[in-house]
């Protein structure tokens, strides 16, 4: 199916190399910022630094891929971000630890340069195909995407043991210029590079309220799936086996890869609501299997209901891109990275408060009723 459309197979491959380092960025800085200041703490300001300025950066990188040629703009931010990388890789180098709060400012500046490759890629496949086509290609990307997931955090962890958290770090920033200019190459050549007429009379996106419904589910439904991210983490630490974390998410991950490769065959329109309502089904799920304390329960849980996650997130994306103005997709993809940002930090120190206070059960629970939330909230878009 990729194949048969010009332009869109390295399109399509571009833009998942050009997200590679989006997953093991965080890794990599996590080691470089505890190894110099000796605090998570602080490594995970500097986290938080790098997520304000994506929050920040996504409609406004949007909203300048709707009005420009994309390819130029994918440069001038992969340089600027390289740039910033760098730098952040070079402080442990010649800065005491006491100065870690200037590292948070160059976070924030590195996440405000992040190359807009998702939001582009996503309003570039409906210019180039329709329809069921089209849904296939969302269910295939959000499929890929978790491979992504798993294959960047094991790049990183890997280079910090062979070689140093710095040298972990500048790859990272390697993987992200080279992952944009290879993209910017492959959307100028798929011919999506020149902007689309943007729609007579457009507003704020924020004000268009079939839009803004869509942004809010897609807010609750990341909220929950991060949310269950933590509790792996945390109950496999408390457990005492803390490696045992990426193989469940490994099995989590490859669940929804598994289920997104096959829902990308079937024919016939999402049904979003009930993919978003067999998510909460499965985390629901998860909460009596977390309780057992069973490392088998808990694997089963989430080979089963993970099959879901890359189909809802699949249709997530295809709803925003229905729900877009003409001409302003990337800005709508841009708004969603911030909510979905939004979502996560709301999310994150509840179910850590959950973590510490209750228990593992009790924190993928709230994930549940979130995602339950996020089907009745689906339920009242209308496209």
């Amino acid at each position: 199916m990729l194949v048969a459309t010009p332009g869109l197979r390295p399109l399509f491959a571009w833009a998942l190399l050009g997200r590679l380092h989006q997953a093991a960025t965080p890794v990599a800085l996590s080691f470089l910022v505890a190894g110099w200041t000796g605090s998570y703490a602080v490594a995970g300001a500097v986290g938080a630094g790098l997520t304000i300025g994506l929050g920040i950066a996504g409609p406004l990188r949007g909203r300048a891929a709707d009005r420009a040629p994309a390819a130029r703009l994918l440069v001038a931010t992969a340089l600027s971000y390289g740039l910033g990388i760098g730098v952040l890789g070079l402080l442990p180098s010649v800065l005491p630890g006491a100065y870690w709060p200037l590292a948070v400012v160059v976070a924030v500046l590195v996440g405000l340069a992040m190359p807009p490759v998702a939001q582009i890629a996503r309003a570039a496949w409906p210019r180039l195909t329709s329809g069921q086509a089209l849904q296939r290609v969302f269910t295939l990307e959000a499929s890929w995407q978790e491979l992504l997931y798993v294959v960047g955090p094991t790049i990183a962890a890997f280079t910090v043991a062979f070689f140093s958290p710095r040298s972990a770090t500048w790859l990272c920033g390697v993987l992200a210029v080279a992952g944009a200019l290879g993209f910017a190459v492959a959307v100028r050549r798929a011919g999506v590079d020149t902007p689309l007429p943007r729609a007579a009379g457009g507003g704020h996106l924020l004000r268009d309220g079939p839009l803004l419904s869509g942004l809010t589910v897609s807010m609750a439904l990341v909220a929950a799936i991060v949310s269950v991210d933590l509790v792996l983490i945390a109950w496999a630490r408390d457990g005492g086996r803390p490696a045992l974390a990426g193989v469940l998410a490994g099995v989590w991950s490859g669940a929804a890869l598994l289920g997104g490769l096959v829902v990308a065959r079937w024919t016939g329109p999402p049904r979003f609501p009930l993919r978003i309502l067999l998510t909460a089904l499965g985390l629901a799920a998860l909460a009596p299997a977390f309780h057992q304390s069973s490392p088998w329960l808990v694997a089963a849980v989430l080979a089963v209901g993970g099959v879901v996650i890359a189909p809802t997130i699949a249709a997530n994306n295809s709803l925003i891109a229905s729900l877009a103005p003409a001409g302003r997709q990337a800005e709508a993809f841009g708004w969603m990275s911030t909510a979905q940002t939004l979502g996560s930090a709301v999310a994150l120190p509840v179910a850590g408060w959950l973590l510490d206070h209750v228990g593992a059960w009790a924190a993928t629970a709230l994930a549940a009723l979130i995602a339950l939330l996020a089907a009745g909230l689906a339920l009242r878009v209308r496209r």
